[in-house]
């Protein structure tokens, strides 16, 4: 079983769903990474919000960007899957609804990320190469990768 993948716009989600989503990443990328960064930045409103519920609550999440919005092409960030949840490898299920909405809402398949590095192989797996040399990005090496 998968979670249930739904898109929203920033102002058709609940507080509830907004807090669970916050929750989520703060969760991950700031306490789990142990990385102290603004999680929020001002993107979320101009964002598509891609999430994913299993017995009613948010356990996958991504932002979605159109063409010109963070990057040239749409784009693909904050992709995060509850840690309690990681063993059932749901961050692939999560990853084929994202690029599908890209293709879906934005009628593009060109898509570029910035990707913790460590994560290189993992979207490697879909379809993603990386496009420049490492950088960091609040302390954490990231790269630049894209699908055509």
């Amino acid at each position: 079983m998968t979670p249930v993948f739904k898109i929203k716009r920033f102002n058709e989600l609940s507080v509830f769903e907004l807090y669970q989503i916050l929750e989520l990443r703060s969760e991950v990328f700031v306490v789990e990474q142990n990385c102290v960064y603004q999680d929020i930045d001002g993107k979320d409103q101009m964002a598509l919000h891609l999430l994913g519920t299993f017995e009613g609550k948010i356990v996958a999440y991504v932002r979605l960007f159109a063409p010109g919005d963070y990057f040239d092409n749409a784009s693909i960030g904050r992709v995060v899957i509850s840690p309690k949840f990681r063993d059932r490898k749901w961050g692939h299920s999560l990853m084929t609804a994202a690029i599908g909405a890209i293709q879906d809402e934005f009628n593009t398949s060109a898509i570029t990320i910035s990707a913790q590095l460590y994560l290189k192989k993992f979207y490697e797996g879909h379809g993603f190469v990386q496009d420049g040399d490492e950088y960091l990005e609040d302390d954490i090496p990231h790269i630049k990768m894209h699908k055509e």
